[in-house]
């Protein structure tokens, strides 16, 4: 059976793929951030509603886009800080699929939050993917999906290897500077903020508190727990500084978002 970069299935031209009816159709979208590091771009809005330069839309609509196109049908998003700005443009916009909004009236940290969110969710016996807020990304999620399942994972998380901030330099055996290298790819791979979640994942978390404390690391000792490398060529980036935002400009300037 062919795969793909990731090492799962690859589906065949004339042929569904066997996990198709495992692909999550539905999200939770984890926008109730602050965004202090963005500020002035924060003071009167929610990270996610922070415009991508030169796109004329905000983070949270080419998510939401992004998703629809890889087969999801209903988004629940969380919000948070100023949500009220939020909900005013995901009613107003026009979008290709359909939104809930949650608003947590009391902190519940990050996993009871995502807990909360999902209760929203309608289909409680399906799977479901979530996103950080502040993620601009760009991949295969039905990959990712398929993934999970092949794993028999309870929750799958995407990883990126971002690019190192500073310029990298190369040496040879005697200490002699061989090559420069202008902010090359981390050698080690990060949560990149997208998950897959399996039905009973919502039974796991907190009510308060952090997964990524708990949850996540119980799920490892259990060999429950996955990990997806982006595929190569795959476009992530974080929005989390104003610098962030300069960098995602000249990337899309460039073609490479």
């Amino acid at each position: 059976m062919p795969l793909d970069a990731a090492g799962a299935p690859r589906t065949v031209r004339g042929m569904t793929h066997p996990n198709v009816a495992a692909r999550p159709t539905q999200a939770v979208v984890l926008a109730g951030g602050q965004g202090s590091r963005l500020r002035p771009y924060t003071d009167d809005r929610p990270k996610p509603m922070v415009e991508i330069p030169g796109t004329g839309t905000p983070i949270i609509g080419h998510q939401l886009s992004w998703l629809a196109e890889e087969g999801v049908t209903d988004v629940v998003v969380s919000c948070g800080h100023l949500a009220e700005v939020l909900q005013k443009w995901l009613a107003t916009a026009e979008l290709p699929l359909s939104v809930t909004t949650v608003v947590e009236t009391e902190p519940l940290g990050r996993g009871g939050g995502l807990k909360y969110a999902a209760a929203h969710l309608p289909r409680p016996d399906r799977p479901w993917y979530a996103t950080n807020g502040d993620i601009w990304t760009r991949f295969s999620l039905r990959d990712m999906a398929d993934f999970h399942t092949e794993r028999d994972a309870v929750a799958t998380l995407a990883l990126a290897r971002p690019r190192i901030p500073w310029g990298a330099v190369r040496t040879d055996g005697f200490g002699h500077i061989t090559d420069f290298i202008e902010a090359p790819p981390s050698t080690v791979e990060i949560n990149a903020g997208v998950y897959v979640f399996s039905p009973e994942f919502r039974d796991l978390l907190p009510d308060r508190g952090d997964h990524e404390r708990a949850t996540f690391p119980r799920l490892a000792r259990e060999r429950k727990l996955a990990g997806f490398p982006l595929p190569q060529g795959s476009y992530w980036r974080a929005i989390d500084t104003v610098k962030d935002l300069t960098e995602a400009a000249k990337e899309l300037d460039a073609g490479r978002a």
